[in-house]
């Protein structure tokens, strides 16, 4: 398709038109990934076990939560646009150290997690516009006795393997030379153990992904927030880089969905209500940092 029918086509779709057609036979071939998923009749969808309430195992031990859902409004524009009403959707776990090279080999198609977008990570891989925006913390156990970051001070902190804050946490502890033995989990819920039996004075990660699991946990009221916080961080969902009319195909779905209203009720499920498997309400309305990113639709992470 020439780039007038493109545009024609998708005249909503600004700026994207030079990545190439997203629509009529040659959709697929202007994209690898969905040239894979005409092929194969299938698509990958990567989640996350235990990052509430983006993506994680509900009480049926399958795959829930907010990129799950944004996930399955692509899932649908992909099955109306190759024209593969049966389309076979697969979901493989991933986690903090194998998404990317799960996403890199084309075993996952696509990540529906709580991944950060960041500019070492676009080296590897690609990312729709912003889906959230986050900054990192410090989670503790209320009855610790500490109070800020600086209480930490040679004491053995947990962060997940593969996550952003383990940057961020080797920073904190050069630049404030705190003496933190710091240790790796396997994964948030491996993290979010070591805090609660008290191998680990403190768990840094994301702020929703803490106060999804502090919300989760038999005594939320036991672990609270060290009043310090750190750089912004946006999340994406993640797929093969250099795939532009993949990409394309993606942030049209996010974008239509944050111009719709849609986003936003999809948020408000999440995010201020009741989730499984307890029915928690994290009670974490929109930042003002994303209600900017709906207005203005962007995957730039400065």
């Amino acid at each position: 398709m020439h780039m007038t029918s493109f545009a024609r086509v998708w005249g909503g779709l600004i700026g994207l038109a030079a990545v190439g057609t997203l629509a009529g036979p040659s959709i697929a071939a202007d994209s690898p990934t969905l040239a894979k998923i005409k092929s194969s009749g299938a698509i990958t969808i990567g989640h996350r076990e235990a990052s509430i309430p983006f993506s994680y195992l509900g009480p049926d031990q399958k795959p829930i939560g907010f990129s799950l859902d944004l996930c399955a409004g692509i899932v649908e524009r992909i099955k109306a646009e190759l024209s593969l009403p049966n389309l076979a959707v697969n979901y493989t776990p991933v986690n903090s150290s194998n998404r990317i090279p799960l996403i890199q080999s084309g075993t996952v198609d696509i990540e529906c997690g709580g991944t950060a977008n960041d500019r070492k990570r676009q080296e590897q891989v690609s990312f729709s516009v912003a889906t959230f925006v986050s900054q990192p913390r410090w989670l503790v156990k209320a009855d610790s006795g500490l109070k800020t970051a600086g209480d930490l001070k040679g004491k053995t902190i947990v962060v997940t393997q593969g996550s952003n804050a383990v940057g961020f946490a080797q920073g904190v502890n050069a630049k404030e030379q705190l003496g933190f033995n710091i240790v790796q989990a396997k994964d948030h819920a491996e993290s979010f153990l070591m805090l609660n039996t008290g191998r680990a004075a403190a768990f840094m990660e994301d702020d929703i992904l803490l106060a999804g699991l502090k919300a989760a946990a038999p005594k939320p009221d036991a672990l609270i927030f060290l009043p310090e916080g750190y750089a912004k961080i946006y999340y994406g969902l993640m797929f093969t880089k250099g795939d532009a009319g993949f990409k394309a195909l993606v942030d049209d779905v996010l974008s239509k969905q944050m111009a719709s209203g849609q986003f936003e009720k999809t948020y408000a499920k999440w995010f201020t209500r009741g989730i499984p498997p307890k029915g928690e309400n994290l009670a974490f309305p929109l930042t003002d940092e994303l209600k900017e990113r709906i207005a203005h639709p962007s995957d730039a992470v400065d």
